[in-house]
């Protein structure tokens, strides 16, 4: 049992390491799978909002300039930008951010969209 729990503590550290970052809860309230968009909606309005959870459904909102608690946009993924760390790199809350996990890492914002969908 033991040997099991510290393996997959193993794992956790392994898997965080290799992307980067913290990882952390699922997002309440989403799918188990192709979740971005979704744990985006928790992050900024507290609520898996549905029709919110395609990637795309985040361009309608106003575009911004980066900021704390806008959101990076492409076809296929959304993340919040969490604080600015340097250049065009933000700390980042990016639901399915790999292997189905959700991870507070920094990221590069180049080359996305950025929208306030508090605006």
């Amino acid at each position: 049992m033991i040997r099991a729990a510290l393996a997959a503590l193993a794992l956790c550290v392994m898997v965080s390491t290799a992307h980067g970052g913290q990882i952390v809860a699922h997002p309440r309230g989403c799918p188990p799978r192709e979740f971005c968009a979704c744990g985006a909606a928790v992050e900024i309005f507290h609520a898996p909002i549905k029709a919110l959870w395609r990637a795309a459904a985040w361009f309608k909102f106003p575009r911004s300039s980066p900021a704390p608690r806008t959101v990076a946009v492409h076809r296929h993924h959304v993340f919040v930008l969490l604080s600015h760390v340097h250049g065009n790199i933000w700390r980042v809350f990016d639901a399915n951010s790999g292997h189905h996990l959700t991870r507070v890492h920094d990221r590069s914002i180049a080359g996305w969209t950025i929208v306030d969908p508090e605006r």
